[in-house]
């Protein structure tokens, strides 16, 4: 590597890369002027949040790297419309604080409808750029709770994009990893913020689909299935942890429930670890005590989140510096019993440890050009223990390979924003318009100042012969 300054995504800790500068532009005019000037007019561009994602998307060796974490302007809550103006760089719980302050004291409260879980520190553009979903039951991708954005271009300049305004563009850059310019503010739509009650129950993934068309029947519009992951049981990818979230009547007073602190989920971390078996007893015991708890539809998405806690974990057990990487499969609902049976078939053998996994329903996207919800799928997210040496990564990418094929075996299809081990073949499987996706790349950007190292992979790989 050549001198510069040092970026990780703070997850997988799996993509070093030395850009040569970073600045922290505020304002969308700040974001032109940088692009426009003629100082950088050479120098390729990357662009990054809260560096969450592991694919490379947010970094490129030797790039101006713009963190965009400062870009907070509000422009106000259109109350009428369920609407709201706010910079790139706010993350979850800020928009949500944002919001909430806005409104004090006004009925209804609009606020978010739904955020990627697992953490909460990703920025609005971020989620944009990856076309995040959540744990919504009836819910599209993010591009759909979308109204317009701003973007700066190539060129520095500033570009409103809609559905009806710079349709391309809004198409390709959301789910586009910053590959056609700098969405500086998003004009999201919102819900009303509600009072919803948790349903708990422990069942199986053969019954999962049914059980979910039932509590979406039965008015929950939130859900996910955390599945066990000890790979010594028969229950292993099959029993879990059903939570869904029901509106309930809006008088019903609220108490604090009693949810899992730092302290809980390191400990559990450490059980993932070292007793996959008691992890579940102990994490599935919790949620069976808050069935029937209370929560505001979108604070609920809200949970903790511990940085670095790796570092910690292989001081306590003296093991080898690891990670975990995740990746997230799509398989029509009507197949997904069979699938995770035969999930559980790949991963037994391979050694490599699931320390984390859930079930989750998405609706069919029909807007973005590079959709990964091609169709109503399930997803499914697992989370593989990965070693930092050669081998240990090497092994991971394989599980991953052949966890895709898998998805692709039952016409799926797998998340490009978490790593870049597939293969081209499967690209072109689950994304059979990549190929166009890079075509529209080069005609928006065709000096290619927007760059990073996951698009610099996926340009070499398609060069390929």
């Amino acid at each position: 590597m050549s001198s510069g300054i040092l970026c990780n995504d703070v997850h997988s800790r799996l993509n070093p890369v030395l850009v040569s500068r970073v600045l922290r532009p505020a304002t969308t005019e700040e974001v032109a002027a940088i692009l426009s000037d003629p100082e950088h007019a050479r120098q390729p561009v990357s662009i990054c949040g809260s560096r969450h994602a592991m694919g490379g998307q947010q970094f490129g060796e030797g790039t101006l790297l713009l963190d965009l974490k400062g870009l907070k302007e509000f422009g106000g809550i259109d109350r009428d419309h369920g609407l709201v103006e706010a910079g790139a760089g706010f993350t979850w719980p800020e928009l949500i604080h944002e919001l909430h302050s806005r409104q004090e004291g006004v009925s209804p409260v609009w606020s978010i409808r739904q955020k990627q879980t697992g953490a909460d520190d990703l920025t609005l553009g971020g989620s944009l750029a990856a076309n995040i979903h959540g744990r919504g039951l009836k819910m599209a991708p993010i591009i759909g709770d979308i109204e317009a954005f701003t973007l700066v271009d190539a060129a520095g300049r500033i570009l409103r994009c809609s559905r009806s305004r710079n349709a391309e563009l809004f198409r390709h850059a959301i789910g586009g990893y910053g590959c056609f310019g700098v969405i500086t503010s998003v004009l999201l739509r919102l819900a009303p913020r509600l009072k919803v009650e948790r349903l708990v129950e422990i069942t199986t993934v053969d019954r999962l689909i049914s059980t979910l068309e039932d509590r979406i029947a039965d008015g929950s519009d939130y859900g996910d299935f955390q599945f066990s992951i000890d790979e010594c049981s028969g229950d292993f990818l099959h029993r879990g942890v059903l939570s869904s979230y029901r509106p309930i009547e809006q008088s019903r007073s609220m108490e604090e429930a009693q949810e899992l602190g730092a302290d809980d989920w390191e400990e559990l971390i450490h059980l993932a670890h070292t007793d996959r078996a008691k992890v579940f007893e102990v994490y599935s015991g919790h949620y069976l005590k808050t069935r029937g708890s209370l929560y505001w539809s979108d604070t609920h998405q809200l949970g903790v989140y511990l940085e670095d806690y790796h570092v910690h974990l292989d001081e306590k057990l003296g093991s080898e510096v690891a990670t975990e990487m995740i990746t997230e499969l799509y398989v029509p609902r009507s197949q997904l019993a069979v699938f995770m049976a035969r999930a559980a078939e790949l991963l037994r053998p391979t050694g490599i440890p699931v320390i984390y996994g859930t079930v989750r329903l998405i609706e069919q996207d029909r807007e973005s050009a590079l959709a990964w919800a091609r169709e109503s799928f399930a997803c499914v997210i697992f989370n593989l223990h990965t070693e930092h040496h050669d081998d240990g990564v090497a092994r991971a990418a394989d599980v991953f390979r052949r966890l895709i094929d898998l998805a692709l075996s039952f016409d799926g299809s797998y998340f490009l924003t978490y790593h870049r081990w597939a293969t081209r073949e499967q690209v072109e499987q689950a994304y059979p318009g990549f190929r166009g996706f890079l075509r529209v790349k080069e005609k928006y950007d065709p000096a290619g100042r927007f760059q990073s190292e996951w698009w610099r992979h996926y340009r070499d790989l398609f060069a390929m012969p």
